[in-house]
């Protein structure tokens, strides 16, 4: 029997030719390049260069000079804000892995029918202004507020006690405006679980509180990181809860940077403390990352 060779044709298909011919996957990333160049790798060097310039002989006028020492001087004038910043975002993403682990626990797995519900309310905070979300804190914690009472009841708090204005207050305003980006990781992480691997566990004899240790838990984790890590980043940059609901002593990086910029015009200043907290965000994100296993996350 005669052996049936056939030829496959050229292909017809336009965009493989296209392809072939000059590059399609390089063009269709063009787009992407030029919003990054544009709107990314441009304002960087802009603030690296204004970062190194000195003031001048006019108000308002600038002189590049390229002086990099207004790093050290920054960072030296303003290393407590700095370090407060991060101290408040810390404790703030902590709060919020608090409240937000349980809740997410719940609605991947206990919530049934009314699981998009509770997501929508999650998310529903995010229907309003920032603003106007930590302007209502100051209601809620004011000394004619209810849970002021409330804890006035339990004799938790006495009349000289002031929560608005507090180190409390800006705590409680970074956990409550990021707590949707901490809950929307975790519960996507947790929904991902095949409950069957925790029925495994427990026909192995573990309880309730092991498999949850042993099981749960870390395959979690990548909602974990990626909660806080969306947490913590804009927390540690944030001013507007500092501004509303905290005093002079509560001031954060941002707050100064804010300052910096729209009332005293000091450019050089503010773009040099912009640039340290990038950098320092970029390396605590990545010791972070490192240490907690999740490199791909990157």
């Amino acid at each position: 029997m005669a052996a049936i060779t056939s030829k496959r044709g050229p292909s017809l298909n336009p965009l493989d030719s296209l392809k072939n011919k000059v590059g399609l996957p390089y063009l269709l990333l063009l787009p992407g390049m030029f919003w990054l160049l544009l709107f990314f790798l441009a304002p960087i060097l802009t603030l690296v260069s204004t970062s190194t310039k000195v003031p001048g002989a006019g108000i308002g006028e600038f002189i590049q000079v390229h002086r990099w020492a207004n790093y050290w001087d920054a960072l030296s004038a303003m290393h407590t804000q700095f370090i407060r910043s991060f101290i408040y975002a810390t404790l703030a993403t902590l709060l919020a892995l608090a409240i937000a682990y349980p809740l997410a626990y719940a609605i991947a797995f206990k919530s049934g029918k009314w699981k998009n519900v509770l997501l929508v309310l999650v998310v529903a905070p995010f229907f309003c202004s920032f603003i106007l979300r930590t302007l209502a804190w100051r209601q809620i914690l004011a000394q004619d507020g209810f849970l002021f009472k409330i804890l006035q009841f339990f004799h938790l708090v006495n009349s000289s006690t002031q929560l608005t204005a507090s180190t409390l207050a800006v705590i409680t305003g970074l956990s409550y405006n990021f707590l949707p980006f901490m809950t929307l990781p975790l519960y996507a992480s947790l929904e991902r679980i095949d409950p069957r691997t925790m029925e495994a566990a427990g026909d192995l004899y573990a309880n309730g509180f092991t498999t949850f240790r042993k099981v749960t838990v870390p395959l979690s984790m990548p909602g974990v990181v990626a909660g806080t890590l969306l947490t913590w980043i804009p927390a540690a940059g944030d001013f507007v809860n500092a501004q509303i609901l905290g005093n002079p002593n509560t001031t954060m990086i941002g707050n100064v940077i804010n300052a910096q910029y729209l009332q005293t015009t000091n450019y050089p200043l503010a773009a040099t403390l912009s640039f340290i907290l990038m950098l320092a965000i970029l390396a605590i994100v990545l010791v972070y990352i490192r240490r907690a296993g999740t490199e791909e996350l990157v």
